[in-house]
């Protein structure tokens, strides 16, 4: 299985991060299936990055192998829905940035994809999906799929043209507003639609 992620896909994060421009296509990344950290187990910061920061996004489950699929069939193509971090190195793909160099180890590494309880998605509506996360009990990310700039549907149309997606891929749609930095002794709990499908902690 592999882990495709979606980078600039709203507006409001877009802002907070100094991007201007709204994208005209979704911005792709992958993560390796060592990236994933599931089952509520604790998340340790790792030592190559002083700046660790949370990213809490929706995350789609794949349901059948698909390759070239139309938006307006896409929903078949998956089956199950969760929240998820994309934990990012920020300080380290600042410098890489800057140097012109890929930046895939700051998104990339060891449990940096961490993922929640999925749940079914034959009842809910995909086009308003609200989720949120909380620090240490304090709401930080908080939005609605309506708010991407590509939907889900779009972004499986999109993804699927350049690589075929199988059964257990899972995409990871962008982050909102509110972004910010892990610590030591940090809780994180996610929430689809006000139901706790994420928890755990870091060390």
């Amino acid at each position: 299985m592999k882990i495709i992620a979606i980078g600039w896909n709203y507006a409001n994060h877009n802002s907070e991060m100094g991007r201007v421009e709204t994208p005209t296509t979704p911005t792709i990344f992958m993560k390796p299936d060592t990236s994933i950290l599931k089952d509520g187990k604790d998340f340790y910061i790792p030592d190559f990055s002083d700046q660790i920061e949370y990213e809490t996004e929706i995350v789609i489950r794949i349901s059948r192998v698909g390759k070239n699929i139309s938006a307006k069939f896409a929903n078949r193509y998956y089956d199950a829905v969760t929240v998820g971090i994309d934990v990012t190195a920020r300080d380290l793909q600042e410098r890489l940035r800057k140097e012109g160099q890929p930046w895939e180890i700051s998104k990339a590494f060891d449990n940096s994809a961490i993922i929640g309880e999925f749940s079914p998605t034959e009842d809910l509506n995909m086009q308003d999906l609200h989720f949120k996360m909380e620090l240490n009990g304090e709401k930080r990310q908080e939005a609605s799929s309506s708010e991407m700039i590509f939907s889900i549907d779009q972004i499986v149309e999109y993804v699927s043209r350049y690589v075929t997606l199988k059964k257990g891929d899972l995409i990871f749609t962008g982050t909102p507003t509110g972004v910010g930095r892990l610590a030591i002794g940090d809780k994180i709990c996610g929430y689809l639609q006000e139901n706790k499908v994420l928890e755990f902690s870091v060390k």
